[in-house]
């Protein structure tokens, strides 16, 4: 840790994104002086990594959020709901990867390839949220694209994995299948509505009025509010038995012309971006390529005939990371970058 460096408590550090985080912040050697593990009263004494460090989880109820100065917040909507407030009139500033505050007009919703100087908005309730884990690789993808030739509407497919349910939706694939294969075993669905081994569910989160999943809502009104509100965006969320790993199948439309080969060239010098491209067999990324890595990686770069100026892709990432502590760690790294964060005394 840097002894001069900045005060760190991560939130929710005993699951599956706040373990993330804590190996993020090491692997990018953020300028951290103190790093906290904090949980909940239950989780208190869990033992998890930083580095070749292991810290003790303290307890959420008691911690002193007056004398750190970033708080990564992984714990959850209810939870951020009541805490993510009272941190940020501490002082200390809450990165939150809940949906609770990405709604909020006076909090900044940012992914830093995309619009960095969002960060500069977080001082109305010290508070900065991250978006949604297939909206984040998603507008990362369609930014550099976007200021070539301005997309008007967006059509896309999410193949989502089960980490992005959490250790609860882990454990239910991995049982599942097992059960397949062991005589005598069966694991009704828990977390998810149906079987979820060798099976896709085209539900992710809640169903709304007008038939859309919350999820889907969640990708319209995020890329609105990130890249531009006047993209029109529609999206099929699905559910697959991949363990880590979010892919999309996108079709966009844009205003001015644009081929394959152009946005082929634009993406590999996007930030961010890793383009793996190849007209032949294997030359795509799949979400097992992609676990552990801070790309987000397009392939299959095609032009839609069915409209004019159409290009479809292929976009995959880690959703631990990029979808959820990679960008928040970025933020927080943007914040230093920008001078925005005092470094403690």
């Amino acid at each position: 840790m840097s002894q001069n460096g900045y005060r760190i408590a991560v939130v929710g550090a005993t699951g599956n994104v706040g373990r993330e985080m804590m190996n993020i912040l090491e692997e990018r050697k953020f300028p951290a002086s103190e790093v906290h593990a904090i949980a909940s009263r239950r989780s208190v004494g869990t033992e998890v990594s930083y580095g070749d460090k292991t810290l003790k989880c303290k307890d959420l109820e008691t911690f002193d959020f007056s004398k750190v100065d970033i708080c990564l917040m992984s714990a959850g909507s209810a939870v951020s709901k009541d805490w993510s407030p009272r941190i940020g009139k501490l002082g200390c500033i809450v990165i939150d990867n809940s949906s609770q505050f990405r709604y909020d007009m006076d909090v900044p919703l940012v992914v830093p390839e995309v619009n960095p100087e969002a960060v500069n908005g977080f001082k109305k309730k010290n508070i900065i949220a991250n978006p949604n884990c297939s909206t984040a690789q998603m507008v990362v993808a369609l930014k550099p694209l976007h200021d070539k030739a301005k997309i008007l509407r967006v059509v896309v497919s999410t193949y989502q994995s089960v980490s992005g349910a959490g250790k609860e939706g882990m454990d239910e694939l991995f049982d599942q299948t097992k059960s397949k294969f062991v005589p005598g075993q069966d694991y009704a669905p828990k977390k998810f509505t149906k079987q979820i081994a060798f099976n896709c569910i085209p539900h992710i989160d809640v169903f709304m009025e007008d038939g859309f999943t919350k999820e889907e809502w969640k990708m319209v009104v995020e890329t609105k509010k990130i890249l531009d509100p006047k993209i029109k965006v529609v999206a099929t969320c699905v559910r697959v038995p991949v363990f880590v790993g979010h892919s999309e199948a996108v079709n966009l439309e844009f205003e001015n012309p644009i081929t394959a080969d152009e946005a082929r060239d634009i993406l590999r010098e996007a930030p961010g971006i890793m383009v793996w491209d190849k007209r032949e067999a294997g030359g795509y990324i799949t979400p097992v390529e992609c676990v552990g890595e801070y790309a987000t990686y397009v392939s299959r770069i095609r032009e839609d005939p069915t409209v004019d100026n159409g290009l479809v892709l292929w976009i995959v990432s880690d959703n631990l990371r990029k979808g959820a502590a990679l960008n928040a760690v970025q933020i927080a790294e943007s914040l230093i970058n920008r001078n925005l964060l005092k470094r403690a005394a």
